[in-house]
């Protein structure tokens, strides 16, 4: 296997971390994100544990803030001049409306606006990999989400189940959008349902308990590293395998527009 690295942000703990130490144990050199140094060290050291001989790093960013997501991406390439895969995996169960520092509904502006804004702006890094991949971990409760684009960030009403139901199908709206778009490139993008995991924020969130870590990583590590989909782009996937998902993620025309107004949210 020609050397990959991957990018997986919040990686210091639950599904991310898990993801993590599944693809060092296959030999990916990791780059690890977190909110927390003291936790990004911590994971390191743990990565390092595993294979000595992998080429690791660590990088501190609140994602709820798009200036630290600029100022991330910039470290970013300026230390890398490839990334082979990003994996989008950090997100946040908000129980109650608060708004980020860009005055976004933080629910939104973590889940998707910020990955978002970091794959547009990590784009040509990824290119340069002969096998790019982006995958975006979105929720089978993106199911249940109606899209108003007059209340991307509650202005009219907020529910907490409701906010993170948009921001998993905005997941899937952005997977699908940038799917056409890198059409006939080396690089592919692909979403998922992780399961339910027991999870911090399947305990904050909805105060349950589910399935193992192990189980919630495997669809992600399967994305990242398994030939069997290489060539393909712009899928929902769950347990591995291709699902069905929002009957609304099918319509281009909403998936364009929905992409135009993310882009004019983030300043791009």
């Amino acid at each position: 296997m020609r050397e990959k690295t991957v990018l997986i942000t919040g990686s210091t703990d639950g599904i991310g971390k898990q993801t993590a130490l599944d693809l060092a144990a296959l030999g990916y050199n990791i780059i690890v994100h977190g909110r927390n140094e003291t936790r990004v060290n911590k994971t390191l050291d743990e990565l390092g544990r595993i294979n000595g001989k992998l080429k690791l790093d660590g990088f501190v960013c609140d994602l709820s803030s798009l200036a630290n997501v600029r100022n991330l991406a910039t470290e970013l390439k300026s230390k890398y001049d490839r990334i082979d895969i990003l994996i989008n995996n950090a997100g946040v169960y908000m129980k109650k409306r608060q708004l980020s520092v860009d005055g976004f509904e933080i629910t939104f502006a973590v889940n998707h606006l910020s990955h978002f804004l970091l794959t547009n702006l990590l784009l040509d890094l990824i290119k340069k990999s002969y096998d790019g991949r982006i995958i975006n971990v979105s929720s089978v409760a993106h199911l249940n989400a109606s899209l108003e684009f007059d209340n991307l960030n509650g202005e009219k009403y907020f529910d907490a189940y409701s906010a993170y139901a948009l921001s998993k199908f905005a997941n899937v709206l952005f997977t699908k959008e940038l799917a056409s778009l890198l059409n006939g490139s080396r690089t592919k993008t692909n979403s998922l349902h992780p399961g339910v995991i027991s999870t911090k924020l399947l305990m904050e969130g909805f105060n349950i308990t589910g399935d193992s870590l192990k189980n919630g990583a495997k669809t992600s590590v399967y994305l990242a590293s398994s030939e069997n989909v290489r060539n393909i782009s712009g899928e929902y996937f769950v347990d591995c395998g291709i699902s069905r998902s929002h009957t609304l993620s099918s319509n281009k025309n909403l998936c364009r527009d929905f992409w135009n107004i993310s882009s004019e949210m983030v300043g791009l």
